[in-house]
Order: structure tokens, then C-alpha cells, then sequence
């Protein structure tokens, strides 16, 4: 059976950011140090990066490039059929890239900390035993994905390609 090698990662420190922080989307938007990402997709209303901090390989985050904070009344109904595509279209090409056994499609955050809403676009591996999966796989309580960065490179080259 697999699982994902996993890497400390100080949740403390990353809950202080997002609540303290500027949004770490419009701060990456704006090009601020300390909230580069690595981009693989964007169109005039959307983004989509990978996550720096990955419970799951390749993990991509999408984001509408307003500032948007609630996940369903914040949009009209053709801006939220618009930017579920664009959540669809990432995920089409993560699992493509990643060839995983399910990927996972959630928004999270609050008003308290990451309030830019975003969609995780998750892929889990083939292989991953039950008890490690779903909600599981995601908690950075168990730590971040330990990916060389060669292969963050890598994926993020086919995910762009594909994209494009």
C-alpha cells in the first residue's frame, strides 16, 4: 500500500499568517515577497497555483482573481458558472497529471482567516490505504506532502501545458 511521505510543517505559524495577513491571494496577485506561487493557469477573472503548502501532491488552488469572500452569494450566477468551469477545467488537467484514484474538489477558509474564496482541487494518489484518505489526506495536522521540488517543477509544466 502507498501513502504520501509527509514533512513538519508549523500549523501555528501558517494559522497566524492567515489570520493576520494580508489575503494571501490578493498578495500573491499583486507579485508582494513571501506569497509567491507557482502558476498554472489563469484567464481574465481566474487563477489557479499550486498550493505552497501541499497535504497532496500537486494540489492546485483556484481562485477568482476579485476579492471574493462568500463561496455562494459572493458570485452571480453566471460569475459562479464561470468560475465552477474554471474549477473543473484545473481539475480535468490535475487529473490527467496525476492520474489519482479521486480528486478531491472542496472550498474552505472563513471569514477569519483566508477569506478570498478558493477551491482546493486535490488529487489522491492510487493506492492510499482508507483510513488515510478523504478529509484525512487534506489536514496539515499530519503534515505536508514531502515533494522534491523537481517534481513540483514537473507537475507544474504538464499541469500548465495542458491548461494552455
Amino acid at each position: 500500500m502507498s501513502s504520501v511521505g509527509r514533512k513538519l510543517f508549523d500549523l501555528e505559524a501558517y494559522e497566524a499568517r492567515a489570520r493576520l495577513g494580508p489575503c494571501f491571494v490578493c498578495a500573491f496577485l499583486k507579485g508582494e515577497p513571501g506569497y509567491e506561487h507557482e502558476l498554472v493557469y489563469e484567464d481574465a477573472d481566474h487563477v489557479a497555483f499550486l498550493d505552497r503548502w501541499p497535504t497532496l501532491p500537486g494540489k492546485v488552488l483556484v481562485a477568482p482573481r476579485e476579492h471574493v469572500e462568500d463561496v455562494v452569494s459572493g458570485f452571480s450566477d453566471d460569475g459562479y458558472l464561470q468560475m465552477m468551469q474554471a474549477v473543473r477545467r484545473v481539475a480535468l488537467a490535475v487529473e490527467a497529471v496525476l492520474a489519482p484514484e479521486r480528486v478531491y474538489l472542496l472550498s474552505l477558509g472563513s471569514r477569519q482567516g483566508n477569506p478570498h474564496v478558493h477551491w482546493h482541487v486535490a488529487a489522491l494518489p492510487p493506492g492510499i490505504p482508507y483510513e488515510q484518505q478523504q478529509f484525512h489526506a487534506l489536514m496539515a495536522e499530519h503534515g505536508v506532502a514531502d515533494v522534491a521540488p523537481a517534481e513540483t517543477a514537473r507537475i507544474a509544466a504538464e499541469l500548465r501545458r495542458r491548461l494552455a
